[in-house]
């Protein structure tokens, strides 16, 4: 068990208790990294979430708001929507886009601060999920994308994975040709 899996254990503890009374509902906000890109449905990362807290005992519904090439603005435009169900909880997972596209981090950071900041009003556990810039963007790019993470983690007490594809990224036996998109095998290291 990965350190990191060790920071979503409380998360899901939080909520899971309630599950006794009621079935728990986390909706993850995500682009193709949730969303499943290029993997069977049940291959995703919320299926595989949900199956491995049913199997453990929790009533549980984990749903799937990845959006392929969904950037933090898109992932905040459909935020009233998403809220619209109710979700006990969310896990955002959202910025990979961003980088990739070269977009300011400050814009980033701002969509993000947003997303958070709704969450709070309405009283929904959060726990972000941390993307890194590619290295090849350069020092200061990477360096300024890279803080937004922790920063806002920090800045709005959430929970933190502080990167979405530890132990996944470089490794191609866990990523799909394209290098970017990790397989099945990945979404289970996840």
């Amino acid at each position: 068990m990965s350190l990191h899996s060790l920071i979503l254990i409380p998360f899901l503890l939080f909520l899971l208790p309630f599950s006794a009374l009621c079935e728990t509902r986390i909706t993850v906000l995500g682009d193709s990294l949730t969303a499943g890109y290029g993997l069977a449905a049940d291959d995703a990362f919320p299926a595989r979430l949900g199956n491995s807290l049913r199997t453990a005992g929790h009533a549980v519904t984990v749903i799937n708001a990845g959006v392929s090439g969904d950037t933090t603005a898109g992932g905040r435009a459909r935020l009233d929507w998403l809220l619209a169900d109710r979700p006990d909880a969310l896990i955002v997972e959202l910025g990979g886009n961003d980088a990739l596209r070269g977009l300011d981090p400050e814009q980033t950071r701002a969509n993000l601060a947003a997303i958070l900041e709704r969450l709070q009003q309405e009283r929904i556990p959060v726990l972000l999920a941390g993307m890194r810039a590619p290295r090849n963007l350069g020092r200061e790019y990477t360096a300024e994308f890279d803080r937004i993470f922790p920063e806002l983690a920090e800045h709005y007490d959430l929970l933190f994975y502080p990167f979405f594809l530890d132990g996944v990224v470089g490794s191609p036996q866990l990523n799909q040709a394209d290098g970017i998109h990790p397989n099945a095998q990945g979404v289970a290291v996840i």
